[in-house]
């Protein structure tokens, strides 16, 4: 178990269960679980780099192709489990009265380690929807063999994630800028706090008056802007903090 330096500012701020909670979550805390980050997955799959697959025009061109790298990465996420960072801030939902989990991931281990409200900016690659009436349609799997997997409107369904050149949810979107314009407490988290619109929610959070903490092992290029900061992955600084806040495992 490791020890680990924690400023007396941020257990103060976090030491009311009432407190207005709000973390922010990037690919530094599912990197810990083993998930490659999306730019770094083994670089090139079948000759094609992630940038030239996850797009809407790939799906037009190639659907089949695309079916096939997501259900890669999805074989890759199934390998993985939530790791302790993931773990604690579940229990912290439990905890806090107002807590707002929100996620720029998409591998849904949030959820897997017992988060039940995450906010998933780029939604949820175990999940799936109608690429032309957007209808959620759960778990869909394509082995690559038969036929495509339709809706019932006709369309092709494709897994729930956000493409390059496509918008972010816009009733995710809403539901993350307000509850960082109203939060106390705003945790940036294995993040680098630079990939717009998520980025956004810390200057947001800030100006409104919130008790900014980056938890990240590495400085950022927003370190600046935090009132405190971890330099611990997340996996040990966010259950360091939690056992210094009496949040029972």
């Amino acid at each position: 178990m490791s020890t680990i330096e924690i400023p007396q500012a941020v257990l103060d701020v976090l030491a009311d269960p009432y407190a207005r909670v709000v973390v922010s979550t990037g690919a530094g805390v599912s990197a810990e679980s083993g998930v490659p980050t999306f730019r770094e997955a083994n670089g090139l799959w079948k000759n094609f780099r992630p940038e030239e697959v996850a797009t809407p025009e790939a799906f037009a061109r190639d659907p089949r192709m695309v079916w096939e790298w997501y259900e890669y990465r999805r074989g890759v996420i199934r390998g993985v489990q939530p790791n302790p960072g993931h773990c604690e801030l579940a229990r912290w939902e439990r905890h806090f009265g107002d807590f707002t989990l929100i996620t720029q991931n998409v591998d849904g281990l949030h959820r897997q380690a017992g988060s039940t409200q995450p906010i998933e900016l780029h939604g949820n690659i175990m999940t799936s929807r109608c690429h032309e009436c957007r209808r959620n349609v759960g778990e869909v799997s394509f082995q690559g063999t038969g036929d495509l997997p339709r809706c019932e409107c006709g369309g092709l369904i494709r897994p729930n994630v956000v493409w390059f050149g496509e918008q972010l949810p816009a009733e995710a979107l809403e539901k993350a800028w307000e509850a960082a314009q109203y939060a106390e407490v705003f945790l940036s988290v294995g993040t680098s706090g630079i990939v717009q619109p998520a980025a956004s929610l810390a200057h947001l959070a800030k100006s409104a008056g919130a008790f900014l903490i980056e938890v990240n092992p590495e400085d950022t290029e927003v370190s600046y802007m935090f009132d405190a900061v971890l330099r611990h992955p997340s996996g040990i600084a966010l259950p360091a903090l939690g056992r210094r806040l009496g949040i029972a495992e």
